[in-house]
């Protein structure tokens, strides 16, 4: 049986506290980056989270000061065998933060000490350890 790849954009956006933005998806169990995988039209990567980033929260992201932080991948957090892989930028953006679309909660979290919060391996393993 082959893995599937679903790639995708994620984003840490910061308050200025240094919390990062969590989002659970309906249905979903766990808190992930917010983000999204790519559409037919988008340009780049900016673009797709931009996009994702207004469609699932209705904030508007800088694209100025945009950081890339690097390409990780782990077992899919709600598409059993799976594998997503995501390029992830740290960026701005201005709210208001609203959970709509496929958002059902956002959370701010201390990178540092994310607790027991069901948090997606992805994020917990590889992206939350670079920011705390």
């Amino acid at each position: 049986m082959s893995v599937k790849l679903i790639r995708i954009v994620a984003a840490v956006i910061r308050d200025p506290q240094g919390h990062v933005l969590m989002v659970r998806k309906r249905g979903a169990e766990v808190l992930q980056q917010p983000g999204g995988k790519r559409d037919e039209g988008d340009r780049d990567d900016l673009h797709t989270l931009a996009r994702e980033l207004h469609e699932e929260l209705g904030c508007i992201m800088q694209r100025e000061g945009a950081r890339w932080l690097g390409r990780f991948s782990a077992p899919a957090a709600n598409e059993p065998g799976h594998v997503v892989e995501a390029d992830v930028y740290e960026v701005q953006a201005e709210g208001p933060f609203q959970p709509q679309a496929e958002i059902e909660e956002l959370r701010w979290i201390d990178p540092a000490q994310p607790g027991d919060l069901p948090i997606a391996r992805l994020s917990r393993e590889q992206i939350l350890p670079l920011l705390g």
